[in-house]
């Protein structure tokens, strides 16, 4: 074997971890459940191409989901590009972040694995640094004081994920962000301490 087909063959398999991967998230979105040859097919590989890549379900349902959080949270820059204010861009990046969990809620045991919780957690601190942007652009914009703190504003939005994912659940969403606005717009309260 050449160096040339070596590397034309490494990446044929890129591209095809890839298309995998994104067939993965959409077939998922749709029914948690679908079969892993659907995924195969849809991603234009044969089964053995994706079980090369994935040997199990629960390690492309891992690879899906990690893709989804690394795309997220390299976007924050491009979403505050897109969106007429800071504002809409964190309420963008929020309902684009809870489509994700409430996915991760739908595949089940398999994001409840040791592994799984390692990589939640290695996706806290990149997570965080997005909202970081997102928050300073509100600071900058004056719809959110200066002064909260990032990993506090993802778990006081974290109620987006557990609204319904229907009309309703998204009408509550907005209240709810419009409701987390109007506290995000007075300082924090500092922390007294316990005598």
């Amino acid at each position: 074997m050449t160096d040339g087909t070596y590397g034309t063959q490494r990446k044929a398999a890129a591209r095809n971890r890839v298309a995998i991967i994104e067939a993965a998230h959409e077939l998922f979105a749709a029914d948690p459940l679908v079969p892993l040859s659907e995924v195969a097919k849809h991603a234009g590989v044969g089964a053995g191409t994706l079980y090369r890549h994935f040997p199990s379900r629960e390690d492309l349902i891992l690879a899906a989901y990690q893709h989804d959080i690394e795309r997220l949270t390299a976007e924050a820059d491009a979403v505050l590009a897109r969106q007429a204010s800071a504002k809409a861009a964190f309420v963008e990046w929020f309902e684009t972040l809870a489509g994700y969990i409430r996915l991760k809620h739908g595949l089940g045991d398999a994001l409840h694995s040791a592994a799984a919780q390692d990589l939640i957690s290695a996706s806290w601190a990149p997570a965080t640094a997005a909202v970081k942007k997102l928050v300073d652009a509100c600071v900058a914009e004056g719809t959110i004081a200066p002064g909260h703190d990032p990993a506090d504003i993802i778990m006081l939005m974290s109620f987006l994920w557990r609204v319904a994912d229907d009309d309703a659940g998204e009408a509550q969403g907005r209240r709810l962000i419009a409701a987390v606005f109007t506290g995000l717009s007075a300082p924090p309260v500092p922390l007294r301490r316990r005598d």
